[in-house]
């Protein structure tokens, strides 16, 4: 057999988002671009931010010395810092440079996190629906993903998680922003977990890290804002990227940070340095670090992402959709007409529109739009998505 039996099951499987983004490419080189309405992938169709750009330049312009050689596993002190100094205004919590581990992206450094607790069958709790490849990153690590549903408006069901959580239960991932739903937890919720974990870490006599994965972030609107977890929980690790809100994904540059007052600190960071070595990422793109640095309070214009996601909405619910209006990222998550998502999807794309199955994200029943793509795309999309409610029966 040339592929191991668990890589095979694994391309059998496959991710959704990226079959549709692949038959996106096909029926563009077919039909041609304009004619092809792609919302399958959460790639930033703008570009990045002046400062960025500015930064760039600067840095290529008039180069230091050896600023593309290595550096410590962990990355430049100077990046960190800057991170650190954030983190510390933000949380009013002593954020130090050696809190932060640069990453390859949010999922170099979930992958990093998740290596350096994970020991072989200790469960990972996710909450439905979620990132397609919070699964993979687990099994990667030998570790067991449980899933625990969330309630209708997709915030967290704490009966439900206070079920799931057993004494194998070594760390919960939290996505808000949330992909797919682009619901933000509400600060009651996040507080109900923070004490519900506090009660079972004293049960149990163990240690359970809340991992909020966070590359979200800063796309919300509505005068929303997410609630800081290092505030609400002792043992949270935080991982994020700035492919969102720098519009750079294919940068690949993101960070870990850990709570000051985690259990096990010291051995938990020199965990995730070594595991960021040994792992081959060796260490986050040295010109990236380098760039970012200074970009912290930096982000592409929400506005731009507002406005689009109003657009599809009120045109999608009067169509007779239903779904839970987001406060942030940039995806909608509606009801799919009919049980059957998958076939929904599949009716979809003969309109030439291209959206994920809920099944992928744990969530059967419904899809997802990505609307990180031009105004002129969802505009013209509109006509197949009523063509659609109409014969499904949602416009009468």
């Amino acid at each position: 057999m040339p592929i191991s039996s668990k890589v095979k099951t694994a391309l059998e499987r496959g991710s959704w988002i990226r079959k549709m983004f692949e038959e996106g490419d096909r029926l563009k080189a077919e039909l041609g671009a304009d004619n092809v309405y792609d919302f399958s992938l959460g790639n930033p169709f703008g570009e990045p931010p002046e400062e960025f750009l500015n930064e760039l330049r600067r840095l290529i312009n008039d180069p230091t010395p050896g600023m593309h050689r290595y550096m410590p596993n962990a990355g430049f002190t100077e990046t960190r810092e800057a991170i650190a100094k954030v983190l510390a205004e933000d949380s009013g919590m002593d954020f130090k440079w050696d809190n932060i581990v640069m990453t390859c992206g949010a999922g170099g450094g979930l992958n990093v996190a998740l290596k350096a607790v994970l020991d072989p069958g200790d469960e990972v709790i996710v909450f439905t629906p979620f990132f397609v490849e919070y699964r993979s990153y687990i099994d990667n690590h030998a570790g067991i993903c449980r899933e625990v549903a969330t309630n209708k408006e997709f915030d967290l069901d704490l009966e439900a998680l206070d079920r799931a959580i057993t004494s194998k239960t070594r760390a919960i991932i939290v996505n808000s922003p949330n992909n797919p739903t682009g619901v933000v937890y509400s600060p009651r919720s996040l507080e109900g977990l923070a004490g519900l974990l506090q009660e079972k870490e004293e049960e149990l006599g163990t240690v359970v890290y809340v991992i909020s994965d966070e590359p979200y972030k800063k796309l919300v609107y509505d005068g929303m804002e997410v609630p800081n977890i290092f505030k609400l929980i002792d043992n949270s690790i935080v991982v994020t990227s700035h492919s969102k809100d720098l519009s750079i994904p294919g940068e690949r540059i993101g960070y870990i940070a850990v709570s000051p007052i985690a259990a096990d600190f010291q051995d938990l960071m020199d965990g995730l340095t070594i595991c960021n070595r040994t792992m081959g990422f060796v260490n986050a793109p040295a010109l990236m670090q380098r760039a970012v640095a200074n970009l912290q309070r930096v982000c592409v214009d929400v506005n731009d992402y507002r406005e689009k996601r109003d657009l599809f909405y009120e045109n999608l619910t009067e169509m007779g959709y239903h779904m839970v209006k987001p406060h942030g990222a940039f995806y909608l998550f509606p009801r799919s007409p009919i049980e059957d998502d998958v076939a929904f999807v599949r009716a979809a794309q003969k309109k030439n529109i291209l959206v994920v199955p809920g099944s992928g994200f744990g969530t059967p029943g419904h899809f997802r739009i990505s609307y990180c793509v031009s105004k002129k795309d969802i505009e013209n999309s509109l006509k197949g998505f009523r063509e659609l409610a109409q014969e499904y029966g949602l416009i009468v």
